[in-house]
């Protein structure tokens, strides 16, 4: 790693320093997305209610010196007041308490929802989910999203409310104190402070790189167990149990490690926070001590005296506890650092995806450049001389796998235009499925340009991957996918309609199973089909949005010749122009030019003259 690099990388270190700042304002940012938000209506009721509690505590805390009063003066009266005075006391700073957890869990569910929300927006915007888990520049981000976020939004929520209320009561307390021992308190309790502040700063660096650390080792032990989950039947076949325990292991075994070498960093930062917390408990008596021996209060009697001394040293130990409570946060403080780490940069990653695809957009140009001399010129096809209407045109088209140089096909250059199949066709790793992603924009190109004249949605160009896609909910939403079923304006055809095409793929027995269309909802449909199924509930997608140009990337392989010829047949029968991926020869017979990619970058096209639509 050049210098460069490595200085880059020692500035992006998550460690509890300037850019952990900088990443939890713009979280913050998110979190109160305005003045007149709820969130920030919370905030001032836990400033309220968190004044009133120190109300509340300061006298609860002076009760004891109310009780060594009347007790030193037999005085049963003044004992009946201060008792009913302290259950009082007792019962609101209960109510207070029970409202503070309330209102910092409704501020935990706030902050998760707005975070949540500007991270789908950033993440569900044209291709970038597709990036960000294919580029795999950051680990996990399905629990970057999930579980870091969650962890974050609770952790901060703990530690919210004692940190806004702070200020306010250790500047009371300090007030306080200067009353009973001028500024040799106030200095004194600073001191400590400032000295236990450094020391943990320097101790929770290392805490939050190893809960980033541990973080990433967990979203990684998670992912094995989806994986096999996703593949089970795949993995028995195979009886596959000894090597993924092995490789389940292996994963396990590091966040392990990396689990005990953060409680190793804990240890150390606990160590100080209780050494600092206790040492806070006899600091108090020590400030006292000076007022004490200098003789300041030889004239005072000996019940007065007590209760002076159990007031003054209620309130510079309130006053230690004020900081302490703030030492004792560096724990979660830690954690939320971590966490928020992960998340800020899960957020800068998709904003540079998003820009960048922003810049990369494919034109979409009605007025295309007249296609190069190697393009078939469509008068060799005998084709409705009126259709002329184009998807789209390649033009000296050049790409490689991502992060490779090693090119697939070189300066290729086609038109898909309205009434004139094309069949790509080549040996396997040729690079058909490769110039369907570069198509669709999922890849980048090497060199060349992909000029769309229709919109890529449903009803104009429809891409059937190879592996296909299915959401959760109902049968009729896998068919109507990726409209929504409350989009009523955009879902045309009835459910008979839906049947009809159900009927034509050979999909009868999968709506009795279902129910029907709309009576049965599975989170998993990957479990509920067969690869054959969910090729032929592909095909009842396509023929429901009947658009006009689709590209099939072997959307047929699991399915046998006689029905595909059916499928294709009605492809045809529905006026839509296809793109087919495929080995098959039956397909040829569909089809009017064939695109053969030959690999090493070479690639020819010409007409197919066995095809029955010609």
């Amino acid at each position: 790693m050049d210098s460069g690099l490595q200085t880059r990388a020692k500035h992006n270190k998550p460690v509890f320093g300037l850019l952990f700042f900088k990443r939890f304002a713009k979280l913050t940012g998110y979190m109160f997305p305005s003045w007149r938000s709820v969130q920030v209506l919370i905030c001032i009721l836990l400033l309220i209610l968190g004044l009133l509690e120190q109300v509340v505590i300061f006298y609860i805390g002076n009760i004891p010196s109310k009780y060594y009063k009347v007790f030193g003066d037999r005085d049963m009266a003044g004992f009946r007041e201060k008792t009913i005075m302290a259950v009082l006391l007792i019962t609101a700073e209960a109510f207070i308490k029970a409202s503070t957890l309330y209102l910092v869990s409704v501020l935990y569910i706030k902050w998760r929802g707005c975070i949540n929300a500007k991270i789908h927006k950033l993440y569900f915007t044209d291709l970038v989910y597709y990036t960000v888990n294919m580029a795999g520049k950051i680990d996990n981000p399905d629990q970057r999203i999930t579980q870091d976020l969650d962890r974050m939004c609770d952790n901060f929520s703990q530690i919210f409310a004692p940190i806004i209320i702070a200020p306010f009561t250790i500047a009371y307390y300090l007030y306080k104190s200067v009353q009973s021992t001028s500024y040799l308190g106030p200095v004194g309790v600073l001191s400590f402070f400032i000295v236990a502040t450094v020391i943990n700063k320097l101790l929770m660096s290392p805490v939050v790189h190893y809960v980033f650390r541990r973080e990433k080792m967990e979203g990684n032990y998670r992912f094995k167990h989806m994986l096999l989950r996703a593949n089970v039947e795949s993995a028995a076949f195979y009886r596959s149990g000894e090597i993924e325990k092995f490789y389940t292991d292996q994963r396990l075994h590091r966040l392990l490690r990396t689990q005990h070498s953060l409680i190793l960093r804990q240890y150390a930062l606990n160590f100080s926070v209780n050494i600092f917390d206790y040492l806070g408990g006899i600091l108090s008596y020590i400030l006292l001590a000076f007022p004490i021996f200098n003789g300041d209060f030889d004239s005072v009697s000996p019940s007065d005296f007590s209760s002076l001394i159990s007031a003054n040293s209620f309130i510079f130990m309130y006053l230690i506890n004020c900081f302490t409570r703030l030492i004792d946060l560096s724990l979660k403080a830690a954690e939320v650092a971590g966490n928020a780490h992960r998340v800020g940069e899960l957020i800068e990653e998709l904003q540079q995806v998003k820009d960048k695809q922003r810049t990369l957009n494919y034109v979409k140009d009605s007025h295309p450049p007249n296609p190069a001399s190697e393009q078939v010129e469509l008068t060799d096809i005998n084709i409705d001389s009126q259709m002329t209407q184009k998807a789209l045109t390649v033009s000296e088209l050049t790409y490689a796998p991502p992060k490779s140089s090693d090119i697939l096909c070189k300066n290729l250059t086609f038109q898909l235009e309205a009434g004139v199949n094309i069949l790509v066709t080549g040996d396997s790793g040729c690079g058909k499925s490769s110039l369907l992603r570069v198509i669709a924009g999922l890849w980048p190109s090497t060199n060349g340009s992909v000029r769309f004249h229709e919109v890529v949605s449903p009803s104009k160009i429809l891409f059937l991957p190879q592996k296909p896609y299915f959401t959760d909910g109902t049968l009729k939403q896998q068919v109507i996918y990726p409209l929504k079923e409350t989009d009523h304006g955009s879902v045309s055809l009835d459910d008979e309609t839906i049947h009809q095409y159900v009927e034509l793929t050979g999909l009868q027995t999968l709506t009795e199973r279902s129910l029907g269309l709309e009576n049965y909802s599975s989170n998993d449909w990957y479990q509920e089909l067969s690869p054959g199924e969910m090729q032929r509930l592909s095909f009842v997608r396509l023929f429901f949005h009947q658009p006009k140009f689709a590209v099939l990337d072997e959307a047929t392989s699991q399915i046998g010749v006689d029905l595909e010829r059916v499928l294709y047949s009605k492809c045809q029968e529905l006026g839509i122009t296809l793109m087919s991926v495929g080995h098959r020869k039956t397909l040829r017979e569909f089809h009017q030019l064939e695109l053969r990619l030959q690999g090493r970058g070479n690639w020819t096209i010409q007409p197919i003259t066995d095809s029955i639509i010609s």
